[in-house]
């Protein structure tokens, strides 16, 4: 008899504990030059007409919306230990109970999140995600999204990202300079309105949909809601101009034709972009809330009911213990150990990513740091798991 996608999963489930054990999810960009820092060889990188490997996406249910590429691109895998692979998207689908829990399953559609390293020599150029009223028009969601700058890894030549607007420009002036730079596009001055801030190790930012930005070049773990939405508004970038098709990727329809070219500028929140305390009020610094001595967690992702993650640093021959509100991914930065009794291993492609189970997560999980270096994993969860995930406290 043949087994159905939810018979292994609940094969899988039964046999593993609750938890699975996931393959890296490599996803090719073409509008930029890789950083070569996610561990892969030198000549894997390259990937011809796709581009260059730039992600690897975590415990991803989400296809990467590229023009070329396989359909699965950005879809995580479930190694089994019959070493059979299931789409991460199809076992959610099949057995969302199993998986996020029946409370949970009811009234959610599934992980409901992105996780992802991008890894870019040169710094994204200045773009938006649409808010969810226009992201809807498309047929598409909203990504807010949130940034961790992991310690130890080279920054790249460019450590800064440009956030938000200048809060002393006048919003009408800007909407006919931005307009033309728009319709020229044949440079990056867009940047010239923005301020820039330093991307320090361990340390992030947390970005709404409706914000400019433009990443820098450190190593960047990303959490955002579960899509791959965006706007490009600028033109040159590390010496090339972008296809401008980029800009209107995401635009429905009614928009482009009601619109043209400006209408991601209808995107911008002129409010939080112009924010006098824009810093204070986006920047994310690791809230310790558990220091047993020889482990610690903090809260790194918060500020959202739409995602939050955790940081757990636990020293060498020390374990852990804890439980969470839900179903949560793990994917392990650096060391060894095991997680409720599976094997992982930091910087090994093969042993550093988990998906917890709903009935498993609720439980007593036991960490253990079996290596003779700090390990740090971090777990990522989606929407309305972490209620008491802190809030960014906001200056008016």
């Amino acid at each position: 008899m043949t087994r159905t996608t939810r018979d292994l999963v609940e094969r899988e489930l039964r046999e593993s504990a609750g938890i699975l054990r996931l393959d890296p999810a490599w996803v090719a960009r073409d509008w930029l030059p890789p950083g070569r820092r996610l561990g892969l060889p030198t000549d894997a990188y390259d990937v011809g007409i796709r581009g260059f490997i730039c992600e690897r996406w975590l415990a991803s249910t989400t296809r990467a919306d590229n023009a070329v590429g396989p359909d699965d691109e950005g879809i995580s895998m479930i190694r089994t230990a019959a070493g059979e692979r299931i789409s991460l998207a199809d076992a959610v689908a099949a057995a969302p109970d199993l998986l996020l829990g029946a409370a949970y399953a009811e009234t959610h559609a599934g992980l409901g999140r992105l996780a992802k390293i991008f890894d870019f020599a040169e710094r994204i150029p200045q773009h938006i995600h649409p808010p969810l009223e226009f992201a809807a028009r498309a047929g598409r969601n909203s990504k807010d999204e949130a940034y961790y700058f992991p310690s130890g890894v080279d920054l790249g030549p460019h450590p800064e990202t440009f956030l938000g607007i200048h809060p002393s420009l006048d919003r009408d002036r800007l909407w006919d300079e931005f307009t033309a730079v728009l319709r020229d596009w044949n440079d990056d001055r867009i940047l010239r309105y923005s301020p820039a801030y330093l991307q320090v190790p361990e340390e992030g930012f947390f970005i709404p949909s409706g914000v400019l930005h433009a990443p820098g070049t450190a190593l960047t773990i990303e959490l955002q809601e579960d899509s791959d939405t965006l706007a490009m508004l600028q033109a040159l970038n590390a010496g090339a101009i972008i296809d401008k098709n980029l800009l209107m990727k995401d635009v429905s329809d009614d928009d482009r034709a009601s619109h043209g070219d400006t209408a991601p500028l209808h995107w911008i929140d002129w409010h939080e972009n112009g924010d006098p305390y824009f810093y204070d009020n986006h920047r994310l610094v690791p809230e310790v809330f558990r220091d047993e001595g020889d482990a610690t967690e903090a809260w790194i992702f918060y500020g959202s009911d739409k995602f939050c993650g955790k940081r757990l640093v636990i020293d060498p021959g020390a374990s852990y213990r804890s439980a969470e509100n839900g179903v949560f991914s793990v994917f392990v930065w650096s060391g060894t150990g095991t997680v409720g009794g599976v094997e992982v291993v930091g910087q090994s492609h093969n042993h550093d990513e988990l998906l917890v189970s709903h009935d498993r997560a609720t439980g007593d999980l036991l960490y253990i740091n079996t290596g003779d270096t700090p390990l740090v994993i971090l777990k990522m969860f989606g929407p309305d798991i972490c209620s008491d995930a802190p809030l960014l406290a906001r200056r008016t």
